[in-house]
């Protein structure tokens, strides 16, 4: 396949031509999601976009498996690693997160500054088992934060981070939560409408566009790699 021109984000990254969504192929993607999503073939999208409460544990780690996470539950008996791990980020991370009605597009440069070491902390928090220990890593820690902040943070995968920035460390984070900023401020301008009305019209009543941005990156990037 003859390589895309590349055109650069308003952050420095190098973002190919046909990777940026318009409101047509936006909506297409969605639609798209929806019906893998009904078929079992993409990760469940959760019931409500409510964010989740930022002091129980519990209700975090269900939801992260929910979205195909894979982090064993302790056994009774058995100490639970997370759950302190979580309750020490909160107290020192969450309160820089943006507010809980903040949407994506309304998102400032200096809203997104502290996001990088919000998610570098949630990265390395403790799950598992005393015995097998294991860290949340990229992938989940992305998923949490948006599922703590669903309006306005977007989640990736390793196939995403890696196509859009070479990395998943912080500043990458940063730059993604940027891109998606701009991309969404982009498609609302397109379509002339606000938020509630694009999910109106591509038939998804409530879904944030900071997640329908992400089902748009799923298809295009992480499931290129395996069609």
């Amino acid at each position: 396949m003859t390589p895309q021109p590349q055109s650069a984000g308003t952050d420095g990254e190098s973002v190919t031509a046909d990777a940026v969504p318009t409101a047509r192929s936006l909506r297409a993607a969605v639609a798209t999601f929806l019906g893998l999503d009904a078929g079992g073939a993409a990760p469940p999208a959760p019931a409500s976009y409510a964010p989740l409460p930022h002091d129980d544990p519990p209700a975090a780690l269900k939801w992260l498996n929910s979205w195909g996470c894979r982090i064993r539950y302790p056994r009774p008996g058995e100490p639970d690693v997370f759950g302190p791990a979580l309750r020490e980020w909160t107290a020192r991370w969450y309160k820089l997160l943006p507010a809980p009605d903040t949407r994506l597009s309304d998102l400032t440069d200096d809203d997104i500054e502290p996001l990088g070491e919000c998610y570098a902390g949630l990265c390395a928090l403790g799950a598992g088992t005393p015995e097998r220990p294991r860290t949340l890593g990229a992938t989940a820690a992305s998923k949490l934060l948006h599922g703590l902040r669903p309006y306005a943070l977007v989640p990736w995968d390793e196939a995403i981070a890696r196509k859009l920035h070479g990395a998943r460390d912080a500043a990458a984070y940063t730059a993604h939560q940027r891109l998606n900023r701009d991309w969404a401020r982009r498609v609302l301008a397109e379509s002339g409408g606000d938020e509630e009305a694009l999910a109106n019209l591509y038939g998804c009543p409530g879904r944030p566009l900071s997640k329908m941005l992400d089902d748009y990156a799923y298809l295009t990037l992480t499931r290129s790699d395996t069609r």
